[in-house]
């Protein structure tokens, strides 16, 4: 097999890593289902879910990635020598892409937003707010534009290749995203009566945990972690030999629960300061939050000015972290197994997501007859990778991992040939088998109500 180039440096894998689970949904998802669902309460289930179910998925994805060194299909025909198993992998790939469509519209009212910031735009009533953004996500060209103009963004990066494309960008990107998240939360939580803010997010409130908090946490860490997207196989198989898979993976959980919480210290200081509970969703950054930044900081307008326009370019950050390791995928996969050069592979891609996005775009309001079965092409996709394809990879991976591939094969990759946490194996292999199947199809089954 020709030697695959790998990450250059231990911080590149966990930053590039690490970038790929950051993204939109930490800044939104995460701190609404805790205020919702009992404060610390639930964040100490989410700690403790993300270490049961969210660890030994994400170590069990290592472990095929760095195996096969190769694309996510070719990577599951390798562990378990057999073709068949291949179509996990190429259901990542295939599902990478579709998220990576309808994220990227997402991603591009981001940009717009950022844009419209600087030229102080975002400013007004609520009412005139919210008019802003059902005026853009029905407009037939701008939100489709920004949907390509990210993608196009995305593969700037992803063409340069591993070291010079991905890494690279980790390096900047990441820290960036830290400082601008930091920065964020130190003005909110200077706000006066922020701390009943921080004491919502913070204080357990153990009344409120119910079955459904506890499922509640449950999917959030295995949907955080972006298990079951091959997005982590497919980074793994740039993993060097020396790469302790059981250290990167805790680190890479920890520093996505890190930017979660952060979020959380972001948002809501500033939402009681003025006295606004946050939704959920889009909604939340596009119409709720402008709102609370010009209330916040009313009496210091330019500072409000500022923090606005810090808190979308810290929005497009995270979804360029995440859009470069969707885009990753699918070139890989073209790059390997049509053989194309990695620009022509990357070209591919971009060209099929471009669609897919304006597609997803056009969806929601200029052409609502693209749909399928009564559902606009956007919510289509993000209804068959969040709740079908999504949960069906991360348990055919932990069938493959647990049950499928010989137990020498899995102890030897996990303790890189015994030389690190061999003490821990069992408990890996212990979770891998029963906790994470078992976990999934809960989680599966509660999406639709049958739980």
């Amino acid at each position: 097999m020709q030697q695959r180039v790998n990450f250059g440096s231990k911080l590149g894998i966990i930053l590039a890593t690490a970038g790929s689970a950051v993204g939109l949904g930490n800044i939104w998802r995460f701190p609404t289902m805790t205020g919702q669902d009992g404060g610390s309460a639930f964040i100490i289930l989410y700690f403790v879910c993300t270490l049961l179910l969210g660890l030994p998925g994400m170590i069990a994805e290592f472990i095929v990635g760095r195996h096969g060194a190769s694309n996510a299909l070719r990577a599951y025909t390798h562990i378990t020598g057999k073709k068949w198993w291949g179509f996990v992998g190429a259901m990542g790939v295939l599902c990478s892409s579709m998220i990576l469509g309808f994220y990227s519209v997402v991603a591009g009212w981001c940009i717009y937003y950022l844009c419209a910031s600087i030229a102080g735009q975002v400013l007004g009533d609520a009412q005139y707010v919210s008019e802003f953004f059902v005026s853009l996500s029905s407009d037939p060209m701008k939100p489709a534009f920004m949907s390509v103009f990210f993608i196009v963004l995305t593969h700037l990066v992803v063409v340069r290749g591993v070291k010079g494309g991905i890494e690279k960008a980790a390096n900047i990107l990441m820290p960036m995203l830290f400082v601008l998240l930091i920065i964020l939360v130190i003005a909110s939580c200077s706000l006066p009566g922020a701390m009943k803010g921080v004491e919502f997010l913070l204080k357990p409130d153990f009344s409120k945990v119910t079955s459904r908090v506890v499922l509640d946490a449950m999917g959030q860490a295995f949907f955080s972690l972006s298990l079951g997207t091959a997005c982590l196989c497919t980074y793994a198989s740039y993993f060097t030999r020396q790469t302790n898979l059981v250290t990167s993976a805790a680190q890479i959980a920890f520093i996505d629960m890190l930017i979660a919480v952060l979020s959380g210290l972001m948002i809501f200081p500033a939402a009681f300061s003025v006295g606004v509970n946050p939704d959920s969703g889009p909604s939340l950054i596009f119409i709720t939050l402008p709102n609370v930044f010009q209330q916040a900081f009313g009496s210091m307008p330019a500072v409000g000015y500022v923090i606005g326009i810090l808190f979308y370019a810290l929005l497009a950050l995270a979804a360029l972290t995440s859009t470069i390791s969707m885009h990753e995928i699918g070139t890989a996969f073209l790059s390997e197994e049509v053989k194309l050069s990695r620009k022509k592979a990357a070209v591919g891609i971009t060209v099929m997501c471009s669609v897919f996005g304006v597609l997803c775009s056009w969806s929601l309001g200029a052409m609502p007859e693209i749909a399928v079965a009564g559902k606009s092409l956007f919510d289509c996709f993000d209804f068959l990778t969040g709740q079908i394809m999504l949960p069906i990879g991360g348990f055919l991976t932990a069938l493959i991992v647990g049950w499928i591939v010989p137990v020498n094969v899995i102890r030897d990759e996990f303790t890189n040939y015994g030389t690190v946490c061999t003490n821990l194996f069992t408990i890996f292999i212990w979770a891998i088998r029963v906790v994470c199947p078992v976990g999934i199809v809960i989680i599966f089954l509660n999406q639709f109500g049958v739980i």
